[in-house]
């Protein structure tokens, strides 16, 4: 991606996840990253364009935070493994502040906004779907139905637990706490599978 593409997909995730979708306005998304409202256009075509590629900047960026491990680090166990990704989503951090608020933004405005919906649905079933395989990877006799039910509830609960943290309804040390029981909890009803 260009730097001055991904210039203004981080200042629009800033703004969205300050603002919410709402509030995103491209005259002030120019002035967030420096470029012209002309600029904003020829890259994003429109409104919605830039809230498509948005959305799948956010994706990128926490796949890049929960995957990332230094390259002379010993490789995890996969129960470990799927631990770390999940728990990744709730560090104290500027970038996983921003990214889990802009995401939580873009979920809401997705009740009213049907292209939004869909774009939604199709990231949201891509991490059911790695979290699932993290799960065959500690439960690898398990039926494929089961790894994905049970990846959608740990995907949920995760959402439930960050929007909670971010609010200020839980520490992030209890919701970490909670996510480890999640974890616990769903591998156990995989193991009777």
């Amino acid at each position: 991606m260009a730097p001055r593409t991904t210039r203004i997909l981080e200042a629009a995730a800033r703004l969205i996840a300050r603002r919410g979708v709402r509030g995103l306005r491209v005259e002030e998304l120019a002035a967030e990253a420096g470029v012209s409202t002309g600029l904003i256009y020829y890259h994003f075509k429109d409104r919605t364009g830039i809230l498509r590629q948005t959305l799948e900047f956010i994706n990128d960026r926490a796949e890049r935070y929960t995957t990332s491990r230094a390259a002379d680090a010993e490789p995890l166990a996969p129960r470990e493994e799927l631990e770390e990704t999940l728990l990744l989503e709730l560090q104290d951090t500027p970038e996983v502040r921003e990214n889990s608020t802009a995401w939580g933004e873009l979920r809401a405005s997705a009740v009213f906004d049907e292209v939004l919906r869909e774009d939604l649905a199709r990231a949201t079933l891509v991490w059911v779907q790695e979290v699932a395989a993290l799960l065959g990877q500690v439960q690898p006799m398990t039926p494929a139905p089961a790894l994905a039910a049970a990846g959608e509830r740990l995907t949920a609960v995760l959402e439930g637990l960050s929007m909670r943290w971010l609010s200020g309804g839980l520490e992030i040390a209890h919701a970490r706490d909670l996510m480890r029981g999640a974890i616990d909890a769903e591998l156990a009803l995989l193991r009777e599978k």
